[in-house]
C-alpha cells in the first residue's frame, strides 16, 4: 500500500496545468492524464461507482459498511495546477527535518525561501518538508489533497473493521482558473455533505 508521500511524488509528477486561453472543459488535455491513473488506481483498490466523464470529472464511492443508516460523505479536490508557472518536469525536493532556517530550492540560480519571508516555516520545525527546485510549480495544490484522499480510500478498504457509511470522493478539472465547479454533478455525487480538501495549515 503506498503511502501519502509516494503518492505524492508521483502524482506532482504528471504535469496537469490549466489555463486561461481555452473555452474547453477540461481546459487543457493533459488533465486526463492524471484523472485516467486515478481512475485505475481507484478501480483496482476496490473503490465502487467510479466515473470519468468528457469532462474530466472523477467519481467513486466507498460503500458503507454499518447497518445503520448514516449521512453520506463526500471528499473532493482538484486535478490541475496553477497556469502562472509550469507544472511540467516537476523535480520535488525532500528535507528531512527542518532547521528553521532559509531553505536552498536551486544552487545553481541562487534562488531560497527566506525564512523571514515566511515565517510560518517556523511551524514545521523538525519535520519533512518537500519543495520545488524553483524551476515549476510543486503542484501540491492540489495534488497533496489528491494523495491524501486517495491514501485515506486506500487504508479504509483494507480496514473493513473501521465503520462507516457511504463515502464519495470526487476529483475535478481547472480549479485554479476559476471553473472547476461548472460542471460539478451535484445530484450524481450525491452527498448529504462534502469537504473539499485543498491547502491550508494543518
Amino acid at each position: 500500500m503506498p503511502t501519502v508521500k509516494e503518492r505524492f511524488m508521483k502524482y506532482v509528477k504528471i504535469n496537469t496545468e490549466s489555463t486561461r486561453d481555452s473555452e474547453t472543459c477540461p481546459s487543457t488535455p493533459v488533465q486526463f492524464d492524471l484523472a485516467r491513473l486515478l481512475e485505475t488506481e481507484l478501480r483496482e483498490m476496490g473503490m465502487q461507482e467510479v466515473s470519468l466523464d468528457e469532462n474530466c470529472y472523477l467519481m467513486a464511492s466507498l460503500p458503507a459498511n454499518i447497518d445503520k443508516s448514516l449521512p453520506v460523505i463526500g471528499f473532493v479536490a482538484h486535478l490541475d495546477t496553477s497556469p502562472d508557472m509550469s507544472g511540467a518536469h516537476v523535480n520535488p525536493q525532500v528535507i528531512a527535518s527542518y532547521d528553521g532556517g532559509d531553505i536552498e530550492l536551486n544552487s545553481e540560480s541562487g534562488v531560497h525561501m527566506r525564512s523571514a519571508e515566511f515565517p510560518e516555516l517556523q511551524q514545521y520545525i523538525g519535520q519533512e518538508l518537500i519543495t520545488t527546485d524553483s524551476t515549476t510549480l510543486l503542484g501540491a495544490d492540489d495534488k497533496a489533497g489528491i494523495a491524501a484522499i486517495m491514501a485515506a480510500m486506500e487504508y479504509l478498504v483494507a480496514h473493513p473493521e473501521i465503520k462507516h457509511g457511504k463515502i464519495r470522493v470526487g476529483f475535478t478539472p481547472d480549479e485554479e482558473i476559476g471553473r472547476g465547479a461548472d460542471k460539478f454533478d451535484v445530484a450524481k455525487f450525491d452527498a448529504s455533505y462534502a469537504y473539499t480538501i485543498d491547502g491550508g495549515e494543518i
